[in-house]
């Protein structure tokens, strides 16, 4: 006997999750963060505001990775009018040694950053902060990463390839880079540049 199967159609629609007639914004100009925060089911509007990301004497790491958060989360409702608004902000560092490194300025910056990955475990850190006129609530994410041992010759190549230009800690997980990774602890998504579960109850505090 012939079994009637529910419509493939049912399958593909896209779930969005509504904000209560409130509009979200994504403070960012990261295609990661975009992807990620698509992949959530949310529908958003990208701002993008303009904080500088300076490292403040005697500010531990994941202070610093919340207060960018945080800041650009302010500065991106401080851009739109709607009182309604909800505005995420995120910001994501490698940590090694208690040591910060962000954005790659030059091969030669990029050589010492990875050099300095090669072989060990690192901490990759991402804060997301999620404000409106009421309430500004962060979290901080921290993952463990390990690399394996990386040649000179690797590394040429890696940053020959484009990919670790934008990357903090030269280099993108979900990219080329992802093939030194050996073994990590915590959240991919945090390290990709958001996390999912916790930027969805996050966002849930403000629905």
């Amino acid at each position: 006997m012939a079994v009637a199967f529910p419509a493939a159609e049912t399958c593909e629609t896209l779930l969005e999750y509504p904000m209560n007639n409130r509009t979200l914004y994504l403070a960012s100009a990261s295609p990661r963060r975009k992807e990620l925060l698509t992949q959530l089911g949310y529908s958003f509007n990208i701002i993008l505001p303009e904080v500088a990301e300076e490292h403040q004497a005697h500010e531990s790491a994941q202070a610093y990775v919340s207060r960018l958060s945080r800041e650009k989360a302010i500065a991106g409702l401080h851009m739109v009018t709607s009182e309604d608004a909800v505005v995420l902000g995120a910001d994501t560092i490698v940590v090694v040694d208690q040591h910060i490194l962000e954005k790659p300025q030059c091969f030669t910056h990029a050589r010492q950053m990875l050099s300095q990955l090669s072989g060990r475990n690192h901490q990759v850190m991402t804060a997301v902060t999620v404000t409106d006129a009421r309430q500004t609530h962060t979290i901080v994410v921290t993952t463990d990463v390990w690399f394996k041992p990386l040649s000179d010759n690797e590394i040429e190549r890696y940053w020959q390839s484009g990919e670790p230009c934008d990357k903090a800690g030269s280099y993108g997980i979900q990219g080329l880079g992802g093939k030194f990774v050996t073994r990590i602890e915590g959240s991919y998504f945090a390290v990709v540049g958001l996390p999912l579960f916790e930027t969805d109850q996050l966002l849930h505090k403000f629905l």
